[in-house]
């Protein structure tokens, strides 16, 4: 007899390809579903069916034993122990059937019970013992005929497992095989992604079985089966959830135990999902660990993970019309360090273009080198509104939105430092320009009207003219208007990415120019200027933009405008 500690993959290899399976009275089909359906054959807990997984639960310092019949001389034996949240130390171990239960015998095969009680006490010959958490497996190619006891013993706590006994090895392969190299590569690693690949497992790729790959994320430790995650995930420590039948038959009925089976179980697949039984218990912290199944990819990208973060990942192949699992080599990997955060120094007087990514933020650094009674901050925001934080030696003294040009006066003190973070939309990346003074009179931008739209006048639209007006200011400023003629289906949708309030006249075709002016009023309600532009073609579309700009040579633009002229005239 040849007795293999080693993977069941392995001793398929080992295993003679002309072998016949020999089956046990038990694994007649018919009478083997005839006691999946008498769940009182299965009352004690204590028979393993042939040829299907069971779940069970140990008391901690509480033995439990176990029955199989193995009928015939040199049948295939592989018995496969999975530890779920703690280790387990168990022990396989075979005493001689009575002469009138063998194989040699004629009839009906005895009732196991009465196969039991025929048995001595003694302990019978050891055939294998194991202590730890592992998934370990018992396997011989030659087993002799005799009941077979196994004896289970967890010391540490209460806990679940599985167990799974089968005569055809060969055959059955409930549990994915893992490839030649087991290991899970970390192929790309990020501030907030990980990016994992990893070998195929062969019972997809050559044995064409629906395979399915799931991936288990936590900042702990590695786990060594799929059954110790969903013990990890389980509200209080309770039993899985059961089992499809006919899958994984579970031969225990869960009231025998007190605890209520959850209703809608057979709703859920078994190992995707962790289920709630009726026991009372206080309630757990949130377990901080993510598992995903991808269907048959072998390469994805772990994202929304944390910057400086050590990650534990472990993989599982599945077979998907077994339920039942097998673990890959876990690794494990710390994302980058986020990006320290550069302060650009602002110097007095001086504008600073600043770009700010989609939902980024920057921080400035305003540093007078004299004493000042005031500090003004200009913004000019190009695109959509920014968010401006303004602290004085850590004490926050200004929070605003800012949209087109706001200015900020705050009161100075001496040998103070200005910290400045802009924190950018959330709809795209954001442009500004800043200016930060000590000198009142140092401004760069020009005022603007609250009211920075261009008006069309309908009546007055000819087939080679538009009439158009704007607001100004009590400050006298220069403006400047531009045309380019656009197709007919130019939309507001493109008028709105082409508004960028900080491109000045100096990127603009000298042919789009149509005039400079300056214009002010004091009196604000007369603050009003118009133009007629003429030279247009008859029903033709234009874009008109009118730009501001300001004594330091810096320019706004207004809000740009659509207009067409009239085809007949």
């Amino acid at each position: 007899m040849l007795l293999l500690r080693c993977p069941l993959p392995l001793l398929l290899l080992l295993l003679p390809l002309g072998s016949r399976p020999q089956k046990l009275p038990t694994r007649d089909e018919e009478l083997f579903q005839m006691q999946i359906r008498d769940k009182t054959f299965f009352h004690d807990s204590s028979v393993i069916p042939d040829g299907a997984e069971i779940s069970s639960y140990l008391f901690r310092d509480t033995p439990k034993r176990y029955f199989f019949v193995v009928e015939e001389d040199n049948t295939p034996l592989a018995v496969t122990v999975t530890p779920c949240d703690a280790p387990l130390e168990w022990k396989l171990s075979v005493q001689e059937l009575p002469e009138e239960a063998s194989g040699e015998g004629s009839g009906d095969p005895e009732p196991l019970e009465q196969q039991k009680q025929q048995i001595t006490d003694e302990e019978g010959t050891e055939l294998f013992s194991y202590k730890g958490n592992d998934v370990e497996y018992f396997v011989s190619s030659s087993s002799p005929s005799g009941l077979y006891q196994l004896d289970l013993l967890s010391t540490e706590k209460d806990t679940h497992f599985k167990v799974y006994a089968t005569t055809t090895p060969e055959s059955d392969q409930p549990y994915p095989e893992l490839p030649y190299d087991p290991r899970i590569d970390v192929t790309s690693l990020g501030r907030t992604t990980v990016t994992l690949a990893w070998k195929p497992s062969p019972t997809a790729s050559l044995l064409r079985q629906p395979i399915q790959y799931c991936i288990v994320i936590n900042k702990e430790h590695n786990f060594k089966s799929l059954c110790a995650v969903e013990a990890k995930l389980s509200s209080d420590d309770a039993f899985m959830m059961a089992p499809k039948p006919g899958l994984d038959f579970s031969p225990f009925d869960f009231a025998h135990f007190g605890f209520p089976a959850d209703n809608n179980s057979g709703k859920e697949r078994g190992f995707l999902k962790s289920s709630k039984f009726g026991r009372q218990t206080s309630p757990k912290p949130r377990v901080d660990l993510h598992r995903v199944c991808i269907g048959n990819k072998n390469i994805f990208t772990v994202s929304d993970l944390k910057p400086d973060t050590q990650y534990y990942f472990d993989m599982f192949a599945v077979n998907t019309n077994t339920n039942m699992s097998t673990a890959y080599v876990g690794t494990f990997a710390r994302t980058k360090e986020e990006a320290k955060q550069k302060t650009v120094e602002l110097k007095d007087g001086k504008v600073t273009d600043v770009f700010i990514k989609r939902k980024g933020a920057k921080f400035l650094r305003f540093a007078p080198v004299s004493s000042h009674q005031k500090v003004t901050f200009s913004v000019h925001s190009c695109l959509d509104a920014v968010q401006i934080q303004v602290r004085r030696d850590g004490k926050l003294l200004l929070s605003q939105s800012v949209e087109g040009v706001r200015q900020f006066q705050l009161r100075g003190k001496a040998k103070a430092k200005y910290l400045i973070r802009l924190k950018g939309s959330k709809k795209g990346a954001s442009m500004l320009k800043i200016l930060a003074t000590t000198r009142p009179n140092k401004q760069s931008f020009p005022s603007l009207p609250e009211d920075t739209r261009i008006k069309a006048f309908d009546k007055l639209r000819t087939c080679s003219s538009v009439t158009v007006a704007w607001l100004g200011t009590q400050e006298r400023n220069k403006f400047c208007i531009y045309k380019r003629e656009v197709d007919d289906n130019y939309s507001e949708e493109q008028k709105k990415r082409e508004q960028n309030q900080c491109l000045g006249p100096d990127t603009r075709k000298k042919s789009e120019k149509v005039l400079c002016k300056y214009f002010h009023s004091q009196n604000i309600q007369k603050a009003v200027t118009t133009e007629t532009i003429r030279g247009l073609q008859p029903g033709k579309s234009y874009l008109l933009d009118v730009y501001v700009i300001g004594h330091g040579g810096h320019s706004v633009k207004y809000q740009s405008k659509l207009v067409k002229t009239r085809k007949f005239c």
